[in-house]
């Protein structure tokens, strides 16, 4: 694998306990680089986001993620997979009684950090980051769903990693709350670390146009090549 790929994928399957959910899949994403995930639901894009992050196991298949080995990868590396990597939800899962703050540093001694001064400066450096560094004594609930999103990305951030899996990150967000959202990953692509989004939400490939890939009946296609050319939208439905 090259030292610029950070995702690896050749002729994996991967399953859940009762059924094969993608087959034969190649890919490979580079560092910096921006990646759409569509399909419909059901087809594998949320599988896909598991297999690299290791809570589905490849059933067939090579797949590296930065130096992580996904087909032979112990228990024990889980851990250390996941901290390489952030992790956007659709639905946040902030813990609803901490601040802002309180929130970003549970995750900051969860990952092993020890020192208060610099858990502190990492914080403020993430909020900065996404335009948050004067809510941090905010509860969850007192901000808006931008916002609460925006908190997310920046505890994707917190330990520097070089891949950002997000799935549906504007799905629960209005139009112009997700091309805020949507610059904000793009400008995180641009300083160098990778972006995996799923989303439904097609509008925002012709806003934001980027390479696009799609989970159809098992398999993974390439739709475009990443440059800004029109996505024929009646083969994305």
């Amino acid at each position: 694998m090259s030292l610029d790929t950070i995702i690896k994928l050749e002729n994996v399957s991967i399953s859940h306990p009762d059924n094969v959910v993608l087959t034969k899949v190649d890919l490979e994403i580079k560092k910096g680089e921006f990646v759409y995930l569509i399909g419909k639901t059901g087809t594998g894009k949320s599988s896909l986001l598991k297999a690299l992050y290791a809570e589905l196991p490849l059933l067939y298949g090579k797949g590296h993620v930065s130096e992580f080995n996904l087909a032979n990868l112990k228990s024990k590396q889980v851990p250390f997979l996941r901290r390489s990597l952030g992790i956007v939800f659709q639905d946040f899962q902030l813990l609803i009684d901490r601040s802002i703050k309180e929130n970003l540093m549970f995750v900051l001694k969860a990952t092993g950090w020890k020192k208060k001064s610099e858990m502190e400066s990492r914080i403020q450096q993430v909020l900065d980051k996404v335009g948050l560094n004067y809510k941090e004594y905010k509860m969850p609930h007192e901000l808006s769903g931008g916002e609460q999103q925006r908190v997310v990305i920046a505890r994707a951030l917190l330990n520097d990693p070089e891949l950002i899996l997000a799935d549906e990150p504007t799905g629960n967000l209005d139009p112009e709350t997700s091309a805020g959202i949507m610059e904000l990953l793009f400008n995180i692509s641009k300083n160098g670390r990778a972006v995996l989004m799923a989303t439904h939400d097609y509008p925002l490939l012709k806003q934001f146009p980027a390479r696009t890939i799609k989970c159809h009946e098992g398999k993974i296609i390439e739709m475009t090549d990443g440059h800004e050319e029109v996505i024929d939208f009646e083969q994305l439905s």
